[in-house]
């Protein structure tokens, strides 16, 4: 059935934009090249706030965390989690930083294959019926057939570079199973090859800047090895960073947990430029950690390992919200300057 297209408008500019009244405010928007300010995409972090001035909308979660009581009193929404009932006059503050370096576009997928990586990390491949144009580093919403709403994964595999040809037909995601996690059970357990999906993207302002001439740091941990590693393939593969030299640190809880070393051994050069470290934070003290392991945690070994040099660094993390969240805090202490630091925030 046709979808109805209602027509969005932003109070106090001349910008307007068409949202299907199956398409989210803040997706469609960045579809038209509106600079919607967002990071999570899935109605936990709140970025994507707006105030509704006229009209209806519906709502995918009603629930949403990113969204508090006194929100909803004041008529805010969530971009990421509105849906027109026609047209809308809404109030956004627009950020030119989120104008979308490739719009997203919305197509199906067939499953291919799957490899483990580890005992709980696995690769799923998708081919695209339309070629999907993304950077290094992005990711896109998942929806799979009988799972409430899309999930977000980051691809693996490298994005556009410099000079690059086409938008790609292929797209790879490192997924994590999880316990009780209807999306990675779906993955794992029921996806045959063959079997289709809506995969929507790309999204995430985390991707590689090709023109900065710093060296690199991609910190990863869990299923934050897939952006990292498609940052890592990215400046591999690119004409302009082939003096980059490239620092990889895995944070994993586990020696069945450390992967991702042989996936940058394979690509060109690595021996020359690049540095792999995997840091062990759960081991028992009686466990035979011997080199190349670190015991701890990544923040901690990162800030060993490079001090104050990380503020001359081009810096990339992905993983665990706590992580994250002790990585962000180590770097603001050591004075690194925010604009060197790239990373989608994830719950």
């Amino acid at each position: 059935m046709p979808q109805a297209v209602h027509l969005i408008q932003l109070a106090g500019s001349d910008q307007s934009f068409p949202c299907a009244d199956n398409d989210t405010l803040l997706r469609a928007a960045l579809r038209h090249g509106i600079a919607f300010p967002y990071e999570c995409n899935v109605g936990s972090c709140g970025n994507c706030k707006f105030e509704l001035l006229e009209g209806v909308m519906s709502f995918c979660w009603p629930e949403a965390p990113g969204l508090s009581d006194k929100d909803r009193a004041k008529n805010r929404g969530l971009g990421c989690q509105s849906k027109p009932s026609g047209p809308l006059q809404i109030k956004l503050r627009t950020s030119e930083k989120y104008a979308p370096q490739h719009r997203p576009v919305r197509t199906t997928a067939t499953f291919v294959s799957k490899h483990a990586i580890t005992h709980d990390l696995s690769e799923f491949k998708f081919e695209t019926t339309t070629p999907v144009a993304f950077l290094s580093g992005q990711y896109a919403l998942v929806q799979m057939p009988g799972i409430a709403g899309p999930r977000a994964y980051s691809m693996s595999n490298v994005g556009l570079i410099n000079g690059h040809p086409q938008a790609s037909q292929v797209m790879e995601f490192q997924v994590r199973r999880v316990p009780g996690g209807h999306g990675s059970a779906h993955l794992f357990d029921q996806l045959a090859p063959g079997a289709q999906v809506e995969i929507d993207g790309p999204y995430g302002m985390a991707y590689l800047r090709e023109d900065v001439e710093r060296d690199i740091l991609c910190v990863a941990g869990g299923s934050g090895l897939a952006p990292m590693v498609s940052i890592a393939r990215g400046t591999f593969n690119s004409p302009k960073m082939q003096s980059r030299k490239l620092h990889f640190y895995y944070g994993a809880r586990s020696l069945q947990d450390v992967c991702g070393l042989d996936m940058l051994q394979a690509l060109s050069d690595w021996d020359a430029r690049g540095h792999y470290q995997a840091i062990i934070s759960g081991e028992p003290d009686t466990a035979n950690l011997t080199n190349p392991y670190l015991r701890g945690f990544a923040h901690d070994a990162v800030a060993q390992s490079f001090g104050e040099r990380l503020q001359q660094m081009e810096i990339y993390f992905a993983g665990p919200a706590l992580m994250g969240q002790s990585l962000l805090k180590t770097l603001i202490d050591l004075k690194v300057p925010m604009d060197q630091v790239h990373f989608d925030q994830f719950y």
